[in-house]
């Protein structure tokens, strides 16, 4: 909304107070403006076409004001909750231990695995796809790998699917490695060499630098829980040795910060495990050289590779009969596992430094004993997915954060607010740049089930869950490192530092003036810093982002500014869709070379540093949180998704007491619901505190009423003695890591809504 700026158009703002125009200027002051010529106010916002004659009367004194609400057909933010979608064709049984893995260009691909209800194990490929949601059967040719389950699929190159391990139905352990093409559907199985590791199943596997890792699993006669270590050189197909790690299995493993990362899973004694390891591969010879070559163990190996009886071949013939899954149930054939040199014996320590973390209590530490978790990895952070099932109640299952940073957990939503009641999951799934997951499961219920004789699992239903509305950047645009961004030493060479991108050397020319040669052609002004009212909170434009704008669009000639901000035409018009579309029709303001935008220094400095870096981070540290803030509701009314996600990710990480009220107030303007509702969460949990912060101080009376309102109709404030009552039985009796937000609101205890309530923003295909 552009507001007609004149000497009462201050930094009224929730983003920290009055700004100063010289904060981030050396030496500069309040410019005064200039006398304008007589020219007829605007009655609209929207800028007014020129023509050459008339450009002349334009003097190159005027200022034209920046609308702040150019996107009036933007829709507005509905509440985000994942979409469950049935799927077609034969869907397959609901196969224990089979590998379900997200292949891109929107295929889930799922291999092997065991029929509960028909006792067999199957070798089968089968192809989901997430545009027609329908369910196939692939046919598959070459060196098909025998009937499997406990086995893993990963995904290699984009097109591959390396198989290692599993049990087979003779519930013999293998430790054989096979490749699938996606693009021919042809199985291969590579000869490889160096001491190949135990059979195993429900082991883990991860990919590092061309480099498989395989960590613990099942393995055997007596099927004891593996604590070992290998990894299989993709390049040269060799194995490396083994080493101890840690001994689970059934647990997720990743790798990020040159470190294995391994969580949850189950123990030697069948215990559910909530601890969270890591093993450090950076300077560790083992790791980062090839494993070596040409040792009696791989001679032997080979030989008896070469003498094991050959697989049978793939064959077009009579199908076999039909298993109740409507699929056509594998030919058994003996398969024997390829031979192992690692017998029980003590292996060494892995190299490198092991390291445990034990999550002994705190509200947001998802409880790892009861319900069934699923466990995936993004951004450098651990997801904990707690799905519902009949032994918990909806109110223990949630999505939860483990930043791998920090070692903070964090709850990012309540059960109700992603799964809808009526089913269960039984695999998930992620695509590589880990902005997106899928769950697939089954309904519970009788009446939504899609068996033929009766209920049984199938899994007939898909659940997409966008990770980036949860403020998620993806692995491909992980978080800005503050160490990046650390000031350089006085002593450093300039000439001699490398070039770190386009967004830094851009940076360098960000805000300079025109003499110092950096062709800056173009002045953008802010709100002006001085006289700050206490008792006036709705002075920026970002307070008012919902009001029509009724004034004209050219700063009046006695309107305080912030110092002009430097910058480049060509990079706004490049990076700045708005001001793109006003500089392509080439409207009067942009014969003026100057622009006023009615919000904060500090936040518009920050917009326009990120147009040039792609970066919400300056050269010398992070934007401060209230600034980010202001930035996240420029991104809404600018339309611009990735300083949005950008914001997100940054606020959701670092809501703190003292910010906590201004991102609530900003996400509510810039409709992100979620957000929203976690900061209010986070108020009403450390209220005490929040009531005495300058952000609650300086919200609006009726944002004051709002956030007052985020308690329901039956809380009540406690403290004292009663306080600390219920946090003692609260560290006695509730296990399900309840935060105190309970005991002042009894919001998470109202009944669950009815079916018809819940089934909104649900969409059944």
């Amino acid at each position: 909304m552009a507001h007609n700026s004149s000497s009462s158009a201050i930094a009224h703002s929730l983003f920290g107070g009055p700004v100063s125009s010289t904060h981030h200027h050396h030496g500069h002051h309040q410019h005064p403006a200039l006398p304008l010529p007589a020219i007829t106010p605007a009655t609209s916002n929207a800028p007014t076409p020129v023509s050459a004659s008339a450009m002349s009367a334009v003097s190159s004194n005027n200022t034209f004001v920046m609308t702040n609400s150019p996107m009036k057909s933007r829709a507005i933010m509905d509440n985000y909750r994942p979409k469950v979608t049935r799927t077609l064709g034969q869907r397959p049984a609901c196969l224990v231990n089979a590998s379900v893995t997200y292949c891109g260009n929107n295929q889930i691909y799922a291999f092997g695995g065991f029929d509960q209800y028909t006792d067999e194990v199957y070798n089968h490929v089968l192809k989901l796809d997430l545009v027609s949601h329908q369910w196939s059967l692939v046919d598959n040719y070459g060196d098909i790998p025998g009937v499997r389950m406990g086995h893993t699929a990963t995904l290699y190159q984009g097109d591959k699917l390396l198989v290692f391990g599993g049990e087979n139905e003779h519930r013999t352990y293998l430790s054989d490695l096979i490749i699938f093409d996606l693009k021919s559907a042809h199985w291969t199985q590579p000869q490889v060499s160096g001491p190949i590791p135990k059979g195993r199943a429900r082991h883990a596997a991860v990919l590092h630098e061309d480099k498989l890792f395989i960590i613990g699993g099942i393995t055997g006669h007596e099927s004891y829980v593996s604590e070992d270590i290998c990894y299989l050189d993709l390049k040269t197909y060799t194995w490396s040795r083994s080493w101890r790690f840690v001994p689970r299995f059934d647990h997720s493993a990743y790798v990020w910060n040159d470190r294995i990362w391994v969580f949850g899973g189950l123990s030697r004694d069948m215990d559910k495990i909530g601890d969270l390891c890591w093993l450090d591969l950076k300077g560790s010879p083992d790791f980062e050289s090839p494993p070596q070559m040409g040792s009696t163990v791989d001679r032997h190996t080979i030989s008896s590779r070469s003498s094991d009886t050959p697989r049978t071949p793939y064959s077009l013939g009579t199908a076999p009969p039909l298993s109740a899954s409507g699929f056509a149930a594998n030919i058994r054939a003996a398969q024997v596992s390829t031979p192992s040199f690692h017998l029980k014996k003590q292996v060494p320590m892995a190299p490198g430094a092991i390291s445990v973390l034990r999550f002994v209590s705190g509200g947001n530490v998802p409880s790892q004993g009861s319900g069934i978790h699923f466990h995936i990895y993004s951004s450098g952070n651990l997801l904990d997915f707690v799905t519902p099932v009949a032994t918990i109640t909806p109110k223990e299952c949630s999505l939860s954060a483990l930043d791998l940073n920090t070692l903070r957990w964090q709850k990012l939503a309540e059960g109700r607010e992603i799964f809808k009641p009526g089913y269960q999951w039984h695999y998930c799934t992620m695509n590589e740049d880990g902005t997106k997951a899928w769950l697939l499961g089954c309904p519970t219920d009788a009446a939504n089930d899609v068996g033929a004789g009766g209920f049984e699992e199938y899994l007939s239903d898909i659940m997409e869950i966008d990770l980036r509305r949860y403020g998620f950047l993806g692995n491909n645009a992980a978080s800005e490192s503050r160490a990046e961004y650390a000031r350089p030493t006085t002593h450093a060479r300039i000439q001699d530092q490398p070039s770190k991108g386009l967004g830094h050397d851009l940076a360098k020319l960000f805000n300079q003036p025109p003499e110092t040669g950096s062709g800056t052609d173009f002045i953008i002004t802010a709100l002006a810093g001085d006289d700050y009212d206490d008792d006036d909170m709705m002075g920026s434009s970002l307070i008012r982002a919902g009001e029509s704008p009724m004034d004209q669009n050219w700063l009046t000639p006695d309107a305080p500014t912030s110092a002009p901000i430097h910058v480049h035409k060509l990079i706004l018009q490049a990076r700045w869709p708005h001001f793109a579309r006003l500089y392509n029709a080439q409207m009067a303001e942009f014969h003026t070379k100057k622009m006023h935008i009615p919000e904060p220094y500090t936040v518009v400095k920050a917009f326009l540093h990120y147009l040039y870096t792609d970066s919400i981070h300056y050269d010398d540290g992070p934007t401060d949180l209230s600034d980010v803030a202001g930035l996240l509701v420029m991104s809404n009314i600018y339309n611009i998704p990735h300083l949005r996600l950008l914001c997100v990710n940054r606020l959701s990480k670092e809501l703190d007491v003292e910010h906590a009220c201004i991102i609530w107030y900003c996400a509510g303007l810039a409709s992100e619901e979620w957000l929203r509702k976690r900061a209010a969460s986070f108020c009403l949990t450390h209220w005490g505190r929040i009531v005495r912060t300058q952000g609650f101080l300086r919200l609006p009376r009726s944002a004051l009423v709002e956030l007052s309102q985020e308690i329901d109709m039956e809380g009540r404030v406690i403290a004292g003695e009663e306080l600390e009552y219920v946090d003692n039985c609260r560290g006695r009796f509730d296990t399900s890591g309840v935060s105190r937000k309970d005991s002042m609101s009894s919001d998470h205890t109202q009944a669950l809504p009815s079916d018809v309530e819940d089934s909104e923003g649900m969409d059944m295909a």
